[in-house]
């Protein structure tokens, strides 16, 4: 699956002239028509004076607004924006959810220990892809599919094994919130390092990015 910039130019322009589509929907079109990410609803915080609730409407609810909808199917990588509005309209103030595993995987890290990861991995000039801030001080770096598996793998060759690091890998199962969608009620996701043509469909080997995570994070103490 493929895109060209006229498809992109297409898609924006296209979404400035349908004052209906909400910023979700233009959101997820562009996650899926840009991008050929699959996106899937995701359960929305509510706020009640100074409690969080969760739309699901579960009272013990572990995550909320922070999950999938339950028997919501995801809107598929190639979607269109006219398929992006009809799916939404069907689940509307969900949250956009990316699901993990498929096109990529994540390495999880604290917010300060991504920031300097990033800034050292730019300055060797490394092939980076995505990377998301939380709001609760996460930063997420997007990488090849099958990373989460490989991982204890990848930290015991690099002799990281050891340590005690606040380095995790989410994969296949897992869900990310996308920005900028806000997550559990803590606010809204947002970009580091925003997605790109050369990388959105081709994020980087994890074992690229690994070693300076690791060592940012032994560095920095954070575990």
């Amino acid at each position: 699956m493929g895109f060209t910039i006229g498809g992109i130019r297409d898609l924006r322009s296209g979404s400035r002239r349908r004052g209906r589509a909400s910023g979700s929907v233009t959101t997820v079109a562009e996650y899926t028509g840009l991008w050929g990410w699959d996106v899937t609803p995701g359960a929305h915080a509510v706020r009640g004076g100074q409690q969080i609730t969760c739309s699901c409407g579960a009272v013990d609810c572990p995550a909320p607004g922070a999950h999938p909808l339950p028997l919501v199917p995801p809107v598929p990588a190639g979607a269109t924006l006219d398929e992006a509005t009809a799916a939404w309209s069907r689940v509307p103030g969900a949250a956009v959810l990316l699901p993990v595993g498929r096109s990529f995987d994540v390495l999880e890290v604290a917010e300060a220990a991504g920031r300097h990861a990033l800034a050292r991995l730019e300055r060797m000039g490394l092939p980076l892809g995505p990377v998301a801030l939380t709001p609760h001080g996460r930063a997420q770096f997007f990488v090849a599919p099958g990373a989460a598996a490989e991982l204890p793998r990848l930290l015991y060759r690099m002799g990281w094994d050891d340590a005690r690091l606040d380095l995790h890998g989410l994969g296949l199962g897992d869900h990310v919130t996308a920005p900028p969608s806000d997550f559990a009620g803590l606010g809204p996701v947002r970009w580091l390092r925003a997605p790109a043509l050369d990388t959105a469909y081709r994020p980087p080997e994890a074992r690229l990015l690994l070693g300076t995570l690791a060592y940012v994070c032994h560095r920095s103490g954070t575990v």
